[in-house]
C-alpha cells in the first residue's frame, strides 16, 4: 500500500471534492501560512494526499495525488508563496468524520487536530493506514 503523506483542507462551499473530481486536477493555490507553504514545498510527485472538507462536513472524503511539485503560486501578489498540482485518485467509501479522528488512538494526535487552522499537514504512515481503514478504502 502506498503511504499517504499529506492532508489538505478545503471548505466544500469553496471547492468540494465533487468539483475537484469534475475538474480532474487543480493547482492548490492560495496557501498563505508559512508552515503550510513549507509542507507544500515538501510534497513530491506521486505523493498521496487526503482531502478534508473543513467548516461544513468536517470529514476526510477522498484521496488525491501530487502531479506537480511546488512552484510559485500565480495567485500571490506579494511574498514567496508556492502551490502544487493535485489530481483526484478516489473517494473514501465511507467519509471519516473529525469527531472519530479526535477519539481514535492512532489519529487523535495528528496535525489536523493539534493545529486545526493549518491547511496542509503531514501524516504518519500509521495515521494514513488507520484513516484508510476507517474509510473502508484499499489502495
Amino acid at each position: 500500500m502506498p503511504k499517504l503523506l499529506w492532508l489538505v483542507k478545503q471548505e466544500p462551499e469553496a471547492y468540494a471534492w465533487k468539483a475537484f473530481v469534475a475538474d480532474g486536477k487543480t493547482a492548490w493555490t492560495g496557501v498563505r501560512n508559512f508552515q503550510a507553504r513549507n509542507n507544500l514545498r515538501a510534497m513530491k510527485k506521486d505523493d498521496l494526499v487526503l482531502y478534508y472538507h473543513s467548516v461544513t462536513g468536517k470529514e476526510i472524503v477522498g484521496i488525491a495525488k501530487v502531479m506537480r511539485e511546488a512552484y510559485p503560486d500565480p495567485t500571490a501578489e506579494d511574498g514567496d508563496w508556492s502551490c502544487v498540482d493535485l489530481a483526484p485518485v478516489e473517494p473514501l467509501r465511507t467519509p471519516v468524520p473529525l469527531d472519530l479522528l479526535k477519539t481514535d488512538a492512532l489519529t487523535k494526535d495528528m496535525a489536523l487536530i493539534r493545529q486545526s487552522r493549518l491547511s496542509v499537514t503531514p501524516l504518519t504512515g500509521a495515521q494514513s493506514a488507520r484513516i484508510l481503514e476507517l474509510g473502508a478504502t484499499r489502495l
